[in-house]
């Protein structure tokens, strides 16, 4: 992106506080970039920020703007199952724009993907508001001005060791489960998976894990990025989420990294679907996600 280029703000699941979204446009503005709030970024119907006729009607008038070259989803929620369908008729790779959020947007992502285009599993409105004093921030924009990424983490005990090359891809995990046998079913053998989610029970992303164990996925990705999983209780099998995860995976031979600063935390490093990486999962302490051009 280049200087007055404009970024489109929408909010196509739920509905978002206003003052997020100000403090989003300000710091874009600073940044040289034209942000534009479209008309039902703001609003309010139910637990969404408009309907889906408005909520489509948004994102349409963003995709088909050629002055727009990003659209920024102001915050997650649910919703945006509620408009894939009419968004896939739509040309998206005829005129490619940087898709930004995570959560939710995650379906919004893997309908990009099912067109070919990468997208950004980044921070929205919330976070960005903090401006270039939030390192996650000030990573999107550089993705955003060209730049490409590669992170380095520490290390966890449950690590499997190796190296990765392919396509990166994922994001909320219960969101991208509800799409398998959909045409935007991003779960395939060789890519490097990322998943992360919030508020989910133990039991309910083992079910998960076992479905892609079943049809065949799971024991072949190239490699699986372990993200945070946040506000969920322990049960009687297992008391932490990546135990499970750990069980659930031990019998495969890819480069496993847990504990990776992906998800609904304050350090949420923005990812480039669709890109291909090298994931390293070292013995020296320090792990690393390399984007490559």
């Amino acid at each position: 992106m280049k200087k007055g280029d404009k970024i489109a703000i929408v909010s196509p699941a739920g509905h978002i506080y206003p003052e997020k979204v100000a403090g989003a446009v300000t710091v874009l503005y600073n940044q040289g970039w034209q942000p534009q709030v479209m008309p039902h970024a703001l609003g309010v119907s139910g637990i969404y920020s408009g309907t889906a006729d408005e909520r489509f009607s948004d994102l349409e008038a963003a995709f088909a703007d050629p002055d727009v070259r990003a659209i920024l989803c102001s915050r997650g929620g649910y919703g945006v199952v509620h408009i894939m369908d009419r968004l896939s008729r739509l040309d998206l790779a005829a005129d490619p724009k940087w898709v930004i959020g995570f959560s939710d947007i995650s379906a919004l992502h893997a309908l990009m993907a099912s067109k070919g285009v990468a997208s950004i599993h980044s921070p929205m409105a919330g976070q960005i508001m903090l401006g270039t004093d939030d390192p996650d921030t000030a990573d999107l924009f550089r993705i955003l001005r060209g730049e490409r990424p590669a992170y380095t983490f520490p290390a966890h005990e449950y690590d499997r060791q190796g190296i990765a090359e392919g396509k990166l891809i994922g994001g909320n995990v219960a969101v991208l489960a509800d799409l398998i046998d959909t045409p935007y079913d991003v779960f395939e053998p060789g890519t490097i998976l990322f998943i992360e989610d919030v508020a989910e029970p133990i039991y309910k992303i083992e079910r998960i894990l076992y479905q892609l164990k079943l049809n065949g996925v799971l024991g072949k990705l190239g490699g699986l990025v372990v993200g945070q999983f946040t506000d969920y209780k322990p049960d009687d099998s297992y008391e932490h989420m990546y135990d499970m995860i750990r069980d659930m995976t031990a019998a495969y031979s890819y480069p496993v990294a847990f504990n990776v600063p992906v998800g609904h935390v304050s350090h949420n490093i923005p990812l480039i679907e669709s890109a291909d990486v090298t994931l390293k999962v070292s013995p020296s302490g320090t792990n690393s996600i390399i984007f490559h051009r």
